[in-house]
C-alpha cells in the first residue's frame, strides 16, 4: 500500500487518555511508511508522552490544515471542523473519514462495527462516515499494538529500570505494585490490605495526579511495609516499562488498559465511572471476554464501587497469572489496530491498492 497522508482529529476531554490512544495510533500508522498529521485542541500532554515527537507524525493545532488529507480519523466522535468537513466533500477524491471509537468489550461493537453513515445534509453531504470500533475478536478492529513491543518487553530487565528511576534494591519478596488510578473510593481498603503484617513487602509506584494525591492524603507517612515512590510523568514507552516492571498493576481508562494487556502481569481495571451506570456493563463484558478467575472479578467489581466489601487481594500466581498471559497472547495473535485499519483503507479508497 503506498503512503497516504492521514489527518486524526482529537479532542482532549480529560485524564489524557484520549491524547494518548491518538498519539499511539499516529505513532503506529507512520512505523508503517503512513504520514499522519495529529490535530489536537490541547497539545499539552504530548509534552510529556513523546517530547522528542515521532517520524512521521507532525502535530498541528485545532482546527487543523485547510486542505484534508487522504484519510481523516476523528477520534471518539470529536466533529472535525465545519470549515474541514466542508473541504473534504470538495476533495477529489475525497478522503475516507473513519470514526475511531471507544474501546469496549460489549456485543454491539461486533454488530457497529465497519458500519457506513452516508451524510445526507450539512457540509459534508455526500461523504461517508464510517465507524471503526477497536476491540478483542476477530469481528472487531482489534487493539493498538507497535511492530517491535514484544522484542522489546522480552529485553526489558526491570532491576535496571528500577535503578535508573532512582528505586533502592527489592527487598526479599517484595511485591511491585503500579497505581494509575481515577479517584477511588476503595483505595484505602487495597491500602490497608498492604499494610497488614501478613501482607508480603510491597513497593507501590504512584502516577502523577489522583494516585500520588489520594495515596498521600491516606498515608502521610507509610507503613514499614510499604515503600511508596512518587513517579514523574512518563513517556509512552515509560509507562509500558512501568508496567512491565510491575507484578499487579492497577490502570484505568482505555489506554492503559490496552498497555497492561500486552504487559501479560496480573492488573485490575478501573473503568471510567459514567452518570448512568453503563460502566459497569462494559466492566462486566470485559471481565467475561477475558476469563477473570470468580475472585479476580470480584475484586475488579470492588475496585469500581460496584461490590461490598472489600475481597482481598487473590494470589497473584496460579489461576490470575495464567488468565492474565493467556489473554494477552490470545489478542497477540489477532490483526492489531493500524494494520486493519490500513487494510480498510486499501480495501475501500480507489487507487490505494
Amino acid at each position: 500500500m503506498p503512503a497516504l497522508l492521514w489527518d486524526v482529529y482529537c479532542r482532549v476531554i480529560d485524564n489524557l487518555g484520549d491524547a494518548g490512544v491518538c498519539w499511539r495510533l499516529a505513532v503506529n500508522l507512520a512505523q508503517r511508511g503512513q504520514h499522519v498529521r495529529v490535530v489536537i485542541d490541547d497539545a499539552a500532554p504530548l509534552a510529556f508522552m513523546a517530547p522528542n515527537g515521532a517520524p512521521g507524525v507532525e502535530v498541528l493545532p485545532w482546527p487543523g490544515p485547510a486542505t484534508p488529507g487522504d484519510v481523516v480519523v476523528e477520534a471518539f466522535g470529536c466533529d472535525p471542523p465545519a470549515k474541514t468537513v466542508a473541504a473534504m466533500a470538495r476533495r477529489t477524491p475525497p478522503p475516507l473519514w473513519l470514526n475511531l471509537e471507544y474501546l469496549s468489550a460489549e456485543a454491539y461493537v461486533e454488530r457497529s462495527h465497519r458500519l457506513p453513515s452516508p451524510q445526507f445534509g450539512g457540509p459534508g453531504a455526500g461523504l461517508t462516515k464510517w465507524f471503526f470500533y477497536p476491540g478483542f475478536t476477530p469481528a472487531t478492529g482489534g487493539l493498538l499494538r507497535e511492530p517491535g513491543l514484544a522484542a522489546a518487553h522480552a529485553a526489558f530487565d526491570r532491576h535496571a529500570w528500577l535503578q535508573a528511576q532512582g528505586q533502592p534494591p527489592l527487598r526479599p519478596g517484595e511485591q511491585v505494585m503500579a497505581l494509575f488510578c481515577y479517584d477511588n473510593p476503595a483505595l484505602p481498603a487495597l491500602l490497608a490490605e498492604l499494610a497488614r503484617t501478613d501482607t508480603p513487602p510491597t513497593r507501590l509506584l504512584l502516577t502523577p495526579g489522583p494516585a500520588q494525591r489520594q495515596v498521600a492524603a491516606l498515608w502521610p507517612q507509610p507503613p514499614a511495609a510499604v515503600q511508596v515512590h512518587a513517579l514523574p510523568w512518563l513517556t509512552q514507552a515509560g509507562f509500558d516499562q512501568l508496567l512491565w516492571a510491575a507484578d499487579l498493576n492497577f490502570v484505568r481508562g482505555e489506554d492503559s488498559l490496552v498497555r497492561a494487556l500486552w504487559a501479560g502481569a496480573p492488573f485490575v481495571w478501573q473503568v471510567y465511572p459514567q452518570d448512568d451506570g453503563a460502566h459497569a456493563a462494559k466492566l462486566q463484558a470485559l471481565a467475561q471476554r477475558l476469563q477473570l478467575p470468580a475472585d479476580v472479578a470480584a475484586l475488579w467489581r470492588a475496585w469500581n464501587g460496584l461490590q461490598a466489601p472489600w475481597p482481598g487481594l487473590p494470589p497473584r500466581a496460579g489461576a490470575w497469572a495464567a488468565a492474565a498471559q493467556a489473554a494477552s497472547a490470545a489478542q497477540a495473535a489477532q490483526p492489531d489496530l493500524a494494520t486493519q485499519l490500513l487494510a480498510f483503507v486499501q480495501m475501500q479508497r480507489p487507487g490505494s491498492r
